[in-house]
């Protein structure tokens, strides 16, 4: 279900119409997928903007559009000429996007990105002022691991990863066959047979703490099927099993970041999803509470405890009880090591 408000729309309605001035007889096609909407969305929006216009709101005062086959023209503008304006604070979260898409490995086209930051830098440099715009360094790392799984897969060669495994907190050292470079979700992906598991695994470059080229090529492993990425890297399996969590406010992105089944409001409204056969049916919080509800898939209960301690009481674990047991214990026991601490 679609979650699109007036927050979403508003900005796109504003800045239709000097879209649409720059680009006469755009396809409604493409002019939807430089919004980031579908055509049906796109649609609904262009015959909202029929009815917005000047005081007076009559026929010569109204936006007036033109529609030939797909395409679509301004007849009328009505005074909306001029694209939104960002205000400092918009700039530089933009900017700090732009930078960590610049550094993110695989990025297809990574210098029409740093033009992007240029121009967004020229244009808010004199309002942001002295000290007003935030530098990101980190992705330096990751880099530096791109460049070295690029050249060993332009020249054939093994692998030897150390390699941080977030689900189960710990490190390992692998020695694998790399087969190619993946981007999903923004993040970068090394694509290979991982000889230890004797499967195709996906390492995430930011976690991979060194890489080294072997001098020996890779190996052809016949067997060895590229994940299909079109839908996301989590693919549901038969053994992952379900949690509900309950989200304050302040992990509601936890719903958007990870993949969930089902998402409803404090009053019990389904936002969201629909559970598959065999989940839990999430109790609502009391009516009006400004909480989510989410059912959300995991392979590892140690993740999963470590994802709700980590969002500092902003997120509790209604089901399996069991699991919402194990973190009440380690959160004791935290604040046990803390109070002995000198």
């Amino acid at each position: 279900m679609s979650r699109q408000g007036v927050a979403q729309r508003l900005p796109r309605l504003l800045s239709l119409v000097p879209y649409l001035r720059a680009h006469p007889g755009v396809p409604v096609a493409e002019a939807a997928a430089d919004f980031g909407v579908d055509e049906r969305q796109l649609r609904k929006d262009l015959e909202l903007l029929w009815m917005c216009g000047l005081p007076g709101y009559g026929p010569g005062d109204l936006v007036d559009l033109s529609f030939a086959g797909d395409t679509v023209d301004v007849v009328f503008d009505a005074g909306l000429t001029r694209p939104l304006r960002l205000t400092t604070t918009e700039a530089t979260a933009l900017l700090v996007a732009l930078r960590m898409l610049h550094q993110t490995a695989g990025v297809v086209d990574s210098d029409a990105v740093g033009r992007a930051i240029a121009k967004v830098e020229a244009a808010v440099g004199e309002a942001a002022g002295p000290g007003g715009l935030v530098t990101v360094e980190s992705g330096i790392g990751e880099r530096d691991t791109t460049a070295v799984v690029r050249r060993a897969l332009d020249r054939g060669r093994a692998l030897r990863i150390v390699y941080f495994t977030a689900g189960r907190d710990a490190v390992s050292r692998r020695d694998v066959d790399p087969m190619r470079l993946v981007v999903s979700g923004g993040r970068g992906y090394l694509e290979a047979w991982c000889r230890r598991a004797e499967d195709v695994r996906m390492f995430r470059l930011d976690r991979v703490e060194q890489a080294e080229e072997l001098d020996e090529p890779a190996r052809a492993h016949p067997e060895a099927r590229p994940v299909d990425v079109s839908h996301g890297l989590f693919s549901p399996r038969a053994e992952h099993r379900y949690a509900v969590l309950e989200l304050d406010p302040d992990a509601h992105w936890v719903a958007e970041y990870y993949p969930v089944d089902e998402v409803r409001t404090g009053s019990g409204e389904l936002v969201e999803g629909d559970p598959p056969p065999g989940a839990p049916d999430p109790v609502p919080a009391a009516a009006g509470d400004d909480r989510l509800r989410v059912l959300l898939r995991f392979a590892d209960d140690d993740w999963l405890v470590r994802l709700v301690l980590g969002l500092g009481g902003a997120a509790r674990i209604v089901e399996p009880p069991e699991l919402a047991t194990a973190v009440r214990e380690r959160a004791r026991e935290a604040l046990r090591i803390a109070d002995a601490s000198p």
